[in-house]
């Protein structure tokens, strides 16, 4: 006899479009990207720079470590790209020698220099959510039940073991442990780039867990209520402890991290006025570099030249003001991992869903 199980029949409708995403209340829809939104000459440039034959994804400005982020911003992007067996190396080095928790999270990072490569047991949310994110729409896509049940076990541990309520606001830890008020003298503490929108309401199909899609709810209240300093922007690491502030034991800073913030409200739909001025403000007209600023006293750093985040600046001044993107950074020529990563993710969302700007 055959037996075919729910999971399986549940993917077997997903590969054939049946199921759809809802639209939260009061919210935009969730844009759900689609494949070929990245040429292959900028792929494989990437690919070049930053992608073993092994399926490493490698932060070279970082000790060329890899990290559950790197794997899954290299799933994405493979699949933004159409790149199916470049997915599929990605897929298996992170399976093979990241997934290794007990509870179906990923290990946070894997270092060539030491013996063994992970030294650290711990997660990291963000990579958690871009790895199922990735792995569920590439099931989908490419009817690939083994990427289906995989990306299930992953979002079904974000949804149990990372996700819960604090006073009146759902959050999404930034790791299983370091982070709570048990870990943190002033925790819990969250990190506002870790809610990449489009993911939510994604995995919350998927896991039929609606505490995903409230995290799309509360991260738009936050990112409205940490409006910290002159410039009214958050820092990277916030605490909750009797309040909104930037966390203690951290850089008071608007920096790399949070630099990600108004990327991953734009690709997911997420675009007025209001919600994204702050970030215009202090990212856009950036042909001299991206500053690091500090929350507290409005005080600038050096400013970084990557044009991964000067990108993200310019994505800015297209939504909110119709400004074409400058020839420099519609034409890919990365860097260093980070910020090429983003580059690839600004020209994507503009491919996709606002062409007349590129």
């Amino acid at each position: 006899m055959i037996r075919i199980t729910l999971r399986e029949i549940t993917w077997r409708i997903a590969a054939a479009g049946l199921l759809s995403l809802v639209a939260l209340p009061g919210l935009a829809a969730t844009q759900v990207p689609q494949p070929g939104s990245i040429t292959q000459a900028e792929w494989h440039t990437y690919v070049s720079h930053f992608v073993t034959e092994g399926g490493r994804v490698v932060d070279d400005a970082n000790g060329n470590i890899s990290h559950s982020e790197s794997q899954g911003y290299g799933l994405l992007l493979a699949y933004l790209s159409k790149d199916q067996a470049t997915f599929d190396q990605i897929w298996s080095f992170t399976e093979t020698n990241m997934w290794l928790r007990d509870d179906g999270l990923v290990a946070w990072k894997w270092d060539p220099a030491t013996r063994p490569h992970i030294q650290d047991i711990n997660n990291a949310s963000d990579g958690d959510v871009l790895i199922a994110y990735s792995l569920a729409l590439a099931a989908k896509k490419w009817n690939r039940s083994d990427l289906g049940d995989a990306a299930l076990r992953i979002a079904t541990a974000i949804a149990t073991k990372l996700v819960f309520k604090t006073d009146e606001q759902w959050i999404i830890t930034p790791a299983v442990t370091g982070f709570d008020s048990k870990d943190a003298e002033d925790g819990p503490v969250i990190n506002l780039s870790y809610w990449i929108f489009e993911a939510f309401p994604v995995l919350a199909e998927m896991t039929k867990q609606g505490d995903l899609n409230k995290l799309t709810h509360s991260g738009v209240d936050l990112i409205q209520e940490a409006r910290f300093g002159p410039d009214m922007l958050p820092s990277d690491w916030i605490s909750l402890h009797d309040g909104m502030k930037p966390a203690s034991g951290f850089p008071t800073e608007f920096s790399y991290n949070s630099f990600r913030i108004p990327l991953y409200l734009m690709r997911s739909g997420h675009e007025s006025t209001e919600l994204l001025k702050p970030f215009l403000n202090a990212m856009g007209s950036s042909k001299d570099g991206v500053q690091v600023i500090n929350v507290n006293t409005g005080a600038r750093s050096k400013p970084l030249n990557d044009l991964g985040y000067a990108a993200i600046g310019a994505a800015l001044e297209c939504v909110l003001e119709g400004k074409p993107l400058p020839e420099e950074i519609t034409t890919f020529k990365p860097t260093s991992y980070y910020p090429s990563t983003l580059h690839l993710l600004v020209l994507s969302f503009i491919t996709e869903q606002h062409p007349v700007c590129r």
